[in-house]
Parts: structure tokens; C-alpha cells; sequence
């Protein structure tokens, strides 16, 4: 029985997913259909040409050998490009590519340009002599990619920021969207990649606005006449940076004016940068043909930092400002300051501050003081939840697994230590952690229980680990 086109691309899914982190599957796996099967030649539908050249550049080889393996050594895989969905007909107009193997240079260079231009024809958007200004390009220094820590929460943001300051214009990244909360470095990596693209360009004209700043100078052109001089100025950029665009909500006559600016960037190869606090999707007040231009490049959220990143981030301001704190200090802000970076920061410049004040060394018991302020629980509940949340961040488990049947080693020993804890650290009876993880009975939990004071005292490794929980737990 020969199998369909949906079967050989799930088994396909099944072999990727197991290879890749589950938001890298989500994100560049999930959105893809299967369309045909002919002979050995699979082919797959994706949404948008950038979603090829992601895929040929980072995760062909994956591809490749699990279409080898489903369909053996002959068996190819070939894309069905979306190009344009904006069609009134409803019918997306596609073209199909190969799979090549080579990202860099699988761009859709041989696609024709429908219209011929002759180049005597005098372009009306050049203004004479503004390309001669000397224009600020209003970036602060201290943000760049090298201050920029990189961690699961923000590597696809930063990579498409390299990407763009690399070529901008040039990619698919264009408009390149940044979304994510408050704090959480989205003014930080727009500009880094301003920053950059100055340093390695520096002919190239670059202007960071804040969308406030936008509207209001839009506000006073009109009020001085001066409406002209304030489009020809920003159509004349190369790179505009716009940040905060959630805040044109409402605003229609600036939502027109930045509608034609961005086009005619757009259409001259010039890159758009914009940070939002949501994705295009999610943004109200907003113009629909504005929203739809949003929408044309990469969206790429920023997410909260985990434990690592914040330390990381942490000790690079540290390292910056040249100062030392403890390690127990840094991983205790770090670990119950985990909402933004800004906050993050924050603590660490109010803790010195009050060290320096009060002329005392910074110890653990300094920081538990003087963070009050900014921590807004100091005292967290110690629940079994968070024991178990604790545990498998710290082995780097699936947290369902911890409740499932599985036996294997390291799965069975993330089990055996939440339950040991959640006796030790939490009023639960023995039935109820049973219950808790996995509906096991109270003899397991004795089981566990005994099983892990016996490693302790005889597997220095293990004591380590379980050492490390709990200093963590007492951090809480």
C-alpha cells in the first residue's frame, strides 16, 4: 500500500520534532502543509518565501534526511512558495522551488520583474542634495548586539536583527516587527541593530523615532505648513527605526501619512524597523492596510528571559560597570525578579546604591532588605507546582513527564526528588503528593522518599543536585 503525501510528511514531523525545540517546531513546522506525493518528490506548501529561506538555511539538512528516510535515498523534497495572498480572487497566487541545500543563495532571484524600467527616466522621490546631510541618526551607543544577551527567549528576534543590519533591505525581514512586553529589550535590539548597521555602513542614513515623537512632530509640520519637508525627510531614510507603533492607535491622519512613508521605503528597498508591545494580529486602532504591511516581513516576539539568561544578564552589567557581587546575591535577584530586564537591572543599581549608602558589604541577608520594593512577594508559597517546576527546570524535563508512567532514569529521578522535597518543604499529606504526581500511591512516595536519603548519603553527584534544588527553594 503506498502511502499519502499527509502520511509520509507526518512521519516527517514525528522524526523533526524530537530534534528541535518545541517553540522551533511550533513556529516553522506547525504552519506547513503537505500537498503531493508524485514518485519520490514530496512537496509542501509554505505560507511566505521567507519561511523557505528560513528552512533551507537553518533546518535543510534535518529535512533532508528525514524525507531520505521516508522515502529513501532517491526522495526529494520541494516547496509551494506563497507568494501573495492579497488577491481578489481568493486563490493565492504560488510557485514552487527546490530544495537546494544552500539557504544563502536559494533566493528567488530567477522570479521575473513584471515591468521593464529604463533607467533615463528621472526619479520624482530623489530630493537633490539631502543625501549630502549629516543626519543623527538619535541611537543610544550603549545598545548594541554585543550588550545583547542571547538566550531561548529572544535568539529568533536577534538573529533576524543580525540578518538586517547585515543587508538591510535586502532580506525578508523587511518590515522586521519586534513584539514583546515591557522590559523586556525591544528598544535595546532595534537599535543594536541601527548601531550596526552605522558602524559597518556609515553612509547609510539611519533615524530611530519613538512612534510619540512621530505623531507629534507630524502634529507641528502641520501647524507650520511644513507637511513636505516632513515626508521627504523620512522617505529619504534608509533604515527607519519606529518604536512603540502600538501607540498610533486612534491616530488616522498619522496612521495616512506613516501608511505612504513605509510604502515608498518599502518600494525603494529601504528596511523597516518597529517594535510594538503585541503581534500585528493583536493590535487595536490600527488601519487595516497598515496592519497588513506590518504583517508582510518577520514578526518575532521577545519572550521573559529564563533563570540563566537573567544571571547572564546580570553578570554582563556587572562586568560593564565594573563591580563584583557574590553568587548567592546575583542568582537570588536574578531568580525572584523575573518579569523584565528593566526591573532586573533596576534592583541590582538600587542594591549597590544602598550597599554605598549605608557603608555595608552585600550579602544575601543585605539583599532580601533592600528588595523589597522590587520584589513583590519575597516569602512565595512553596507548593508542590512549584517544587515540580523547579525540578524539571533544573534537569531539563518535560514537566508532564514527571507524572506519567515513563521509567526512564532521569525522568523517574526527577520524580523521586519533587516528592522528597514536597515532603520536606510543603504541610502534603503522602497520599496527596502521590496523587499529585500521577495518581501514585503513599508507598511510592516512602519509596521515593527513602530511595533519595540513601543517594544522598552515598552519591556526592547526587547530593550535589539535591543541594542545589533546595538553595533555590530557600531563595524563594
Amino acid at each position: 500500500m503506498e502511502k499519502t503525501c499527509t502520511e509520509v510528511w507526518k512521519n516527517c514531523l514525528q522524526i523533526i520534532k524530537d530534534n528541535i525545540p518545541s517553540q522551533s517546531f511550533k513556529t516553522w513546522f506547525e504552519p506547513i502543509s503537505a500537498l503531493k506525493l508524485e514518485g519520490k518528490v514530496l512537496t509542501i506548501q509554505v505560507p511566505s518565501l521567507f519561511f523557505y529561506e528560513w528552512l533551507e538555511e537553518h533546518y535543510v539538512g534535518l529535512l533532508r534526511k528525514t524525507v531520505k528516510k521516508q522515502l529513501g535515498d532517491e526522495g526529494r523534497l520541494e516547496y509551494n512558495i506563497v507568494v501573495d495572498k492579497s488577491s481578489n480572487s481568493g486563490s493565492p497566487y504560488t510557485t514552487n522551488m527546490p530544495s537546494n541545500g544552500n539557504g544563502a543563495e536559494a533566493k528567488m532571484q530567477s522570479m521575473p520583474i513584471p515591468v521593464s524600467i529604463n533607467k533615463d527616466i528621472k526619479n520624482p522621490f530623489i530630493i537633490p542634495g539631502l543625501k549630502k546631510l549629516n543626519v543623527d541618526p538619535q541611537l543610544n551607543p550603549n545598545y548594541t548586539f554585543e550588550n545583547y544577551i542571547e538566550g531561548d527567549c529572544n535568539r529568533l528576534a536577534r538573529s533576524a536583527g543580525y540578518a538586517v543590519a547585515a543587508k538591510p533591505g535586502g532580506t525578508s525581514f523587511n518590515p522586521l516587527m519586534i513584539y514583546g512586553g515591557v522590559g523586556l529589550g525591544k528598544t535595546h535590539l532595534a537599535q543594536a541593530i541601527g548601531n550596526e548597521i552605522k558602524r559597518s555602513m556609515p553612509d547609510k542614513l539611519v533615524i530611530y523615532v519613538s512612534c510619540e515623537k512621530f505623531c507629534q512632530q507630524f502634529v507641528d509640520s502641520l501647524k507650520n505648513n511644513t507637511i513636505n519637508d516632513f515626508v521627504n525627510f523620512y522617505q529619504a531614510m534608509d533604515v527607519i527605526i519606529m518604536d512603540d507603533v502600538h501607540n498610533f492607535a486612534g491616530k488616522e491622519k498619522t496612521q495616512d501619512i506613516f501608511f505612504h512613508i513605509f510604502n515608498h521605503l518599502h518600494q525603494s528597498g529601504k528596511q523597516v524597523i518597529l517594535t510594538s508591545d503585541k503581534a500585528p494580529k493583536d493590535l487595536a486602532g490600527l488601519e487595516e492596510r497598515l496592519l497588513s504591511r506590518f504583517k508582510w516581513g518577520l514578526s518575532a516576539d521577545l519572550q521573559v528571559p529564563d533563570l540563566e539568561v537573567r544571571i547572564a544578564i546580570l553578570r554582563k552589567k556587572m562586568y560593564a560597570d565594573g563591580i563584583e557581587l557574590p553568587s548567592d546575591v546575583v542568582e537570588y535577584v536574578a531568580h525572584n525578579i523575573d518579569n523584565n530586564v528593566r526591573e532586573l537591572e533596576g534592583a541590582m543599581v538600587s542594591l549597590l546604591a544602598q550597599s554605598t549608602l549605608n557603608k555595608k558589604d552585600i550579602d544575601l541577608a543585605l539583599a532580601k532588605q533592600m528588595l523589597k520594593n522590587f520584589i513583590k512577594n519575597t516569602s512565595k508559597e512553596i507548593s508542590m507546582e512549584y517544587i515540580q517546576k523547579l525540578v524539571c527546570e533544573y534537569f531539563e524535563v518535560p514537566i508532564d513527564m514527571v507524572k506519567s508512567q515513563t521509567r526512564k532514569r532521569e525522568i523517574v529521578q526527577a520524580r523521586q526528588i519533587s516528592m522528597y522535597l514536597s515532603k520536606s518543604h510543603t504541610k502534603s499529606s503522602l497520599k496527596t503528593i502521590g496523587a499529585f504526581f500521577g495518581g501514585r500511591d503513599h508507598s511510592t512516595v516512602i519509596y521515593a522518599c527513602q530511595t533519595v536519603e540513601d543517594l544522598i548519603e552515598t552519591d556526592k553527584k547526587f547530593k550535589a543536585y539535591v543541594n542545589d534544588i533546595q538553595k533555590k527553594l530557600k531563595m524563594s
